[in-house]
């Protein structure tokens, strides 16, 4: 299944000194952990449990890719604006479109990333297949 299925989501969340280096710029990887906590706010606004989904049917999501191009520095109490659009879903993964920027009149776009997320049962880190209920459009 090749298709965008929704309006992509926005996560705001601001910019703190913990985030970033010595000259006040973030820290490259904390911008996958902005892309993951968007991606974990998508899915708690579709009503999705990742926790009960593991408690109830023993699956989870495991991270399998990631291209991320940085454009732009964001910096120490800068609020960005970070989206989610699911681009394509598969049998046991799911691959997202994300960016980050700059929440201002410009929205200077700082970050794109690709991310596919792989569906794995808890209990031996196989593939399983996405739940049917999971992405009802």
């Amino acid at each position: 299944m090749d298709r965008r299925l929704a309006a992509p989501f926005e996560w705001r969340v601001r910019v703190y000194y913990e985030d970033t280096d010595l000259g006040g710029v973030v820290y490259y990887a904390n911008y996958l952990k902005y892309l993951e906590r968007a991606r974990s706010e998508w899915l708690r606004h579709l009503g999705v449990s990742q926790s009960a989904l593991l408690a109830e049917s023993g699956l989870l999501f495991a991270i399998t890719a990631v291209n991320i191009r940085y454009l732009k520095p964001a910096r120490f109490e800068d609020e960005l604006v970070v989206s989610v659009a699911l681009e394509q879903m598969r049998r046991a993964s799911m691959v997202f479109s994300q960016s980050i920027r700059r929440d201002t009149a410009a929205g200077e776009l700082l970050c794109t990333a690709e991310v596919t997320a792989a569906c794995l049962r808890a209990q031996d880190m196989r593939p399983a297949a996405l739940p049917p209920h999971l992405f009802q459009e």
